[in-house]
């Protein structure tokens, strides 16, 4: 990771890709918000940290970053969902990396959002697959959990391991890895238990299911 360049797609106000500088990488964010970026660029003062952080929509990164090679992209925990054209989108990725450089992908597992808490069990309430024009959900808050969704509406879209990879591959992108984890960031379901890693998992003698997953894949040329 030292002396790497990286860059955070959807890095929203920053503070994962400023622990990726703390590891020792030149670090450069982007996302389409400006007072993310600007909050982000406030907390890199603040820290001490070294960082650069653009405004740009993810589907403009390769203008907006002057069309510079890095060696390490990465992006996810609740970013793909903000995003309709996965093919597009891998080929950005591809566009931005070197030859021989690498998609780190960290994101929620597409099955988990079919999902929702009811009668203390989770139950299936949407479907697996999202239509074209995405589904409509009522606006949240990242900064209280708790609150009450706001009046402004979101568009969504629940992308398949499927067309995740189909999308990388036809891009370019050789797929070194996929992993998927029993275990999640977020306390999704009251009845979800925190292990010592510090991920919510399933109760013990309750079916697990994939909540999160990884992904690594390569450009070669």
């Amino acid at each position: 990771m030292r002396d790497k360049d990286l860059i955070h797609l959807q890095c929203h106000f920053g503070k994962d890709t400023l622990s990726w500088a703390r590891l020792g990488a030149r670090v450069t964010g982007l996302d389409f918000s400006e007072p993310a970026v600007k909050a982000a660029a406030e907390l890199a003062r603040e820290i001490g940290l070294d960082a650069r952080f653009v405004t740009a929509d993810v589907y403009d990164a390769l203008a907006a970053l002057e069309r510079r090679a890095f060696d390490i992209v990465y992006t996810g925990v609740g970013a793909l969902c903000w995003l309709p054209d996965m093919e597009r989108w891998a080929k950005v990725v591809f566009d931005l990396l070197r030859p021989g450089g690498q998609l780190y992908l960290f994101e929620f597992h597409p099955l988990k959002w079919i999902f929702w808490e009811a009668n203390d069990r989770p139950e299936i309430i949407d479907s697996y697959f999202t239509p074209p024009e995405g589904f409509r959900l009522g606006g949240a808050t990242y900064a209280d959990a708790t609150a009450p969704a706001t009046p402004t509406p979101t568009i969504q879209w629940n992308h398949p391991l499927g067309e995740v990879v189909t999308a990388l591959a036809a891009a370019g992108m050789r797929i070194q890895s996929l992993r998927e984890l029993d275990g999640d960031v977020l306390h999704q379901w009251p009845m979800m238990v925190r292990g010592e890693d510090g991920f919510y998992r399933m109760p013990p003698g309750t079916p697990s299911l994939p909540l999160m997953y990884v992904l690594r894949a390569w450009r070669d040329g």
